[in-house]
């Protein structure tokens, strides 16, 4: 039997105040608890969106930052799994707008140079690094002027 669309909703206010989430995130949870009642699953949403539960800008500028500044990924990266999630291009450009680009290219840095002490002695150490560079998402010219400080 499937949960009450008001008790779904209340649910889900109180995961959003505790966490950013996105619509398509928020609309699959509900889309569950509802047992495929994709109707009821988009009101759910658009309840949460008008009291300000859900709000994909916002959602953009915090995963961008927590990706950039926890995880090390760089803005291709970051851009690929918001556009994944449904996020609109202007606010996936706003929330990469809030990333540090001094302090993108500074974590860029350490994560190649860990990266360079694991590869010590490998012949092909660049190609590596610049292949892990680029799989973290970040520019081929931002890697490649980052391992010319590095190496």
């Amino acid at each position: 039997m499937p949960m009450e669309t008001a008790a779904v909703l209340s649910r889900l206010q109180k995961q959003c105040s505790k966490a950013e989430y996105c619509r398509s995130d928020m609309y699959r949870k509900a889309l569950k608890a509802l047992e495929g009642d994709a109707e009821a699953a988009a009101r759910v949403v658009a309840a949460l969106v008008e009291e300000r539960y859900v709000d994909d800008a916002r959602f953009a500028s915090a995963f961008a930052r927590e990706k950039a500044a926890l995880q090390g990924w760089g803005p291709v990266k970051i851009r690929f799994q918001l556009r994944a999630k449904g996020v609109s291009e202007a606010d996936i450009a706003a929330g990469l707008a809030e990333v540090e680009p001094a302090a993108a290219s500074d974590k860029l840095g350490r994560v190649l140079a860990a990266k360079a002490r694991s590869l010590e002695g490998d012949p092909q150490r660049k190609l590596k690094l610049l292949k892990f560079g680029l799989s973290r998402g970040y520019e081929y010219d931002a890697v490649e002027a980052a391992l010319k400080d590095l190496l």
